[in-house]
């Protein structure tokens, strides 16, 4: 496995943020959580069809027990999901739509959470399926995958709206003398889920570097959050992390489950070039998305350099240009990996791959 380098940051000085939240920490919080440090991969080749992009949703279903159960240590089903829920919890499902329907948080895989949850005991109605921008939701149609009674809610039913957000949590910076430079959080989050489950994808970014667990949780749960990456020097190095750690984030999400049937290794987040679109058949789960997205770096960079594309943690000035391009040598944005690096000094997780304990199952 290929060690990606350690990032400093060339940041004369960071931003100031200004956090404001009513929310303590819970003891324990659910990140980095019970497995800190630890990732469960798990690879299935018949999991997906390449060329239909058809999905097996058997083999997912399989994925995700084995996967559950070798994190947990259990050996029944339902004492795997009980370590997490219990019956009076109210649980989201945290997708990633970004992408859709070119690429986002597979419904199958969602479909086959819903149902473990249901088994022990959860009401339907106590589970939402959610994401920041309803257009998005609407073009997966998660609702056509699970049981009559689930939410399937958006926080932004159109761009721009901004009762979907609690303004009594937010996160003030500014970062070039824009207007509004307050960040609300979802609404969702604060005022009726007790419990999160993030499902993000396996993808890069081009002002991130990647996009993965902590981004999911971050920018996925705040508004006005584009804005950080306006011009080729961004402010994702730092803002992604801060945001993760805003409470009562950090406490109520409790698991990790990294859909990595289909990823995007250039161009992300949106991969609206197929060319631009490859196949891990991997998911990945854990409560420590630090140590998770640490181990998507690797997975990004390998196929990159298949592509004989540069590295994500490449700075070169002659590789920036001002527009996005369909060609994989150049980039729109000087990208920050290291922001993960900058999430683990913040409490969020463990970014040493040598600390780092792996388990890899083959099906």
């Amino acid at each position: 496995m290929a060690a990606a380098p350690l990032l400093v940051s060339t940041e004369p000085k960071l931003p100031q943020y200004q956090v404001v939240t009513p929310y303590k920490p819970a003891d324990p919080r659910g990140v980095p959580g019970r497995y800190e440090g630890q990732v469960v991969r798990v690879h299935a080749d018949k999991s997906i069809v390449e060329e239909t992009e058809k999905v097996d949703p058997q083999v997912v279903r399989r994925m995700v027990s084995e996967g559950m159960k070798s994190l947990t240590g259990e050996a029944d089903e339902r004492d795997v999901w009980a370590r997490f829920f219990s019956p009076k919890d109210v649980v989201g499902i945290k997708v990633n739509c970004s992408g859709a329907p070119n690429i986002m948080s597979c419904p199958e895989l969602v479909a086959d959470i819903v149902t473990n949850l249901v088994a022990i005991g959860l009401p339907p109605r106590q589970i939402y399926i959610y994401e920041k921008f309803q257009n998005q939701m609407n073009s997966v149609k998660y609702e056509s995958y699970v049981p009559a009674g689930v939410n399937v809610w958006a926080a932004e039913s159109q761009r721009g709206s901004v009762a979907g957000y609690d303004p009594g949590v937010h996160v003030e910076a500014n970062f070039f003398g824009e207007e509004d430079t307050r960040s609300s959080l979802v609404r969702l989050v604060s005022e009726k889920l007790t419990k999160i489950i993030n499902v993000p994808n396996m993808k890069e970014h081009q002002a991130a570097g990647v996009t993965g667990c902590l981004k999911n949780i971050a920018y996925g749960h705040f508004s006005n959050v584009d804005r950080s990456h306006r011009s080729a020097k961004t402010n994702t190095y730092s803002f992604i992390g801060t945001l993760a750690a805003v409470e009562p984030i950090p406490s109520k999400t409790v698991l990790h489950i990294m859909d990595g049937l289909r990823g995007v290794w250039h161009a992300g987040p949106f991969s609206t070039d197929k060319k631009f679109r490859f196949f891990p058949k991997k998911m990945m789960f854990g409560t420590d998305p630090v140590a998770m997205d640490r181990l998507l770096i690797d997975i990004i960079e390998e196929k990159r350099r298949q592509e004989n594309a540069p590295s994500i943690f490449d700075r070169s000035k002659e590789r920036l240009i001002t527009r996005r391009s369909q060609d994989a040598n150049v980039n729109q944005f000087i990208r920050e990996p290291g922001h993960i690096e900058y999430a683990a000094g913040l409490g969020l997780g463990v970014y040493d791959i040598k600390q780092i304990r792996i388990r890899s199952i083959e099906l």
